[in-house]
C-alpha cells in the first residue's frame, strides 16, 4: 500500500497495461450477445473476487456483475463506474490473432475494451484503498447494444442502493477521434432513440384499375413526405431532433395495388418535450392524410433510450482531470451525437458523467467506425480510459464539494 503512494496511476497503468490488452483480446475472441454474456460475467466475477473487491455480485439481470471497494480512511461517498459487456450480431473481417471465435458475433463497438478498463481501474483503485473515503461500486453491465437494454433492469434490480450511490461515471471509446483525445460535453450529450410504426389499411385491386382501390403506396408516399416537415416546422429550430423513415414495404406484383402498406422508422430528440410532440404529431398527421383519402392506419411508437444528459458540475470535474491525462488541448467538447447509450438510465436517477476517449489510429489502419466488421481499437486509449476514470473516481471521493451535492439531493 506504501508504495503506491510513492507511484502514479501512469506508472502502475502502464505496468499493468499488457494485461488488460490481454483481458480484451480474450473478450474479442469470445464475443456474447446481449443477456448472454455468460463467460464474460464470469471472468469478470472470478476477477474481481481474486483481486480482493467486496460483496461481489453476479446474475443481476440475468448476468451483470457488482462490487464493492472500500476507501480505508472511513465511510464516506459511494460513486459507481459501469462498463458494458455485449457484443454485436456482426460477422468479423479482421484478420488479427484475436479474431472473434463465435462466427456471427463480434465486439465491434468497444464494449471489451469497456470491460477490461474497468478491471484494470478496479485493480488500480484497490492499491489506493489507503487514500480515500467512501466506496467505489464497480458494475459490468449486460445489453447496452439491445433495447430496452440492460441499465434500466440493473437500476430495478437495486444497483444504486445498498450502499446509495452518490454519482454514475461511464466513458465510451470513440472510433471518430485520434488516440490522446478525450471528448465530452454538459447537459444533452447523446440522443433519445425511439422507434414508430404507421400501418396503412387500404384497398387493393388491379394496377390498370387505380379508381376502384384504396391505394395505401400513394398513402403511405405521402406520409413520407409530410413526415420531413416535423422537424422543420413543429420542432423549435434552435433545438434539435431527427425523424426518418427507413422502412417502406408493400406489394409483391408490378401490377398489383396492394391492401396494406407499412413505413418504419426512428425519432431522435433531447428533451422530453420534443419527444412527447414528435410522439403525438407523427401518429397525428399520419391519421389524418390517411383519413383524407380513404385509408385508416395502425400506428405504434416505441421508446428507446432516453437522452443522456450530463450533469455540469461533474462534466467540469471529469474535464479538469482529462486535462490532467491528456492535457489541456486535447479535452476537446464533444458536439451533440444523435446516437443513443443506456447510460442515460444512471444519469437520470443519479448526476454523473458520460465521456469519450479516443482510439483511432490511421497510421494503423484502425479508421474502421463502430459497428464495422473491421472495426478494432489502438489499445493505446485504453490506458487514457483508465487513466482517466480512476482519476475521476478519486477526485470525486476526495472532493468536498461533492459533499453539497449530496445534500442537495437528499432535499430533492
Amino acid at each position: 500500500m506504501a508504495q503506491a503512494k510513492t507511484r502514479t496511476l501512469r506508472d502502475d497503468i502502464d505496468e499493468i497495461l499488457p494485461g488488460v490488452v490481454a483481458d480484451r483480446r480474450d473478450l474479442h475472441q469470445h464475443p456474447e450477445l446481449a443477456f448472454q454474456e455468460v463467460r464474460t460475467a464470469g471472468i469478470v466475477a472470478d476477477r474481481l473476487r481474486a483481486l480482493g473487491v467486496e460483496d461481489v455480485r453476479t446474475g443481476i439481470a440475468q448476468t451483470g456483475v457488482t462490487g464493492l471497494i472500500r476507501g480505508a480512511q472511513g465511510d464516506g461517498k459511494t460513486v459507481l463506474l459501469r462498463a458494458d459487456m455485449d457484443a454485436l450480431p456482426i460477422l468479423e473481417e479482421n484478420e488479427v490473432d484475436y479474431v472473434s471465435q463465435n462466427p456471427g458475433v463480434m465486439h465491434a463497438c468497444g464494449h471489451d475494451a469497456h470491460t477490461a478498463m474497468l478491471l484494470g481501474v478496479t485493480r488500480l483503485l484497490l492499491d489506493r484503498r489507503d487514500d480515500f473515503a467512501g466506496t467505489v461500486k464497480v458494475l459490468f453491465q449486460p445489453a447496452e447494444e439491445s433495447p430496452p437494454g440492460g441499465a434500466k433492469p440493473m437500476i430495478e434490480a437495486g444497483v444504486l442502493e445498498d450502499p446509495p450511490v452518490d454519482a454514475v461515471f461511464g466513458i465510451h471509446v470513440a472510433q471518430e477521434h485520434p488516440v490522446g483525445e478525450i471528448r465530452l460535453r454538459p447537459g444533452p450529450a447523446m440522443a433519445a432513440a425511439d422507434r414508430f410504426t404507421i400501418r396503412i389499411r387500404g384497398k387493393g385491386g388491379h394496377g390498370a384499375r387505380p379508381q376502384s382501390t384504396i391505394d395505401p403506396i400513394v398513402i403511405g408516399a405521402h406520409i413520407v413526405t409530410a413526415l420531413q416537415t416535423l422537424v422543420s416546422r413543429s420542432v423549435d429550430p434552435t433545438e434539435e431532433a431527427v425523424v426518418t423513415v427507413g422502412v417502406f414495404k408493400a406489394g409483391e406484383a408490378f401490377n398489383v395495388i396492394p391492401d396494406t402498406a407499412e413505413l418504419g422508422g426512428t425519432v431522435r430528440t433531447f428533451t422530453p418535450e420534443n419527444r412527447d410532440l414528435l410522439e403525438e404529431r407523427i401518429g397525428t398527421l399520419a391519421r389524418g392524410i390517411a383519413q383524407a383519402m380513404g385509408a385508416e392506419i395502425d400506428y405504434a411508437y416505441t421508446r428507446g433510450y432516453p437522452a443522456t444528459v450530463n450533469d455540469s458540475e461533474m462534466t467540469e470535474l471529469v474535464r479538469e482531470e482529462a486535462a490532467k491525462v491528456v492535457g489541456a488541448d486535447h479535452v476537446v467538447e464533444s458536439p451533440l451525437i444523435m446516437g443513443a447509450e443506456d447510460f442515460s438510465y444512471f444519469l437520470e436517477a443519479r448526476p454523473g458523467a458520460f465521456w469519450f476517449v479516443g482510439s483511432k489510429n490511421p497510421e494503423r489502419g484502425l479508421v474502421w467506425g463502430h459497428h464495422h466488421p473491421k472495426f478494432d481499437l489502438d489499445e493505446a486509449a485504453m490506458a487514457i480510459g483508465m487513466e482517466s476514470m480512476a482519476s475521476v473516481a478519486l477526485r470525486y471521493l476526495s472532493d468536498e464539494a461533492g459533499d453539497g451535492r449530496r445534500e442537495a439531493a437528499d432535499r430533492v
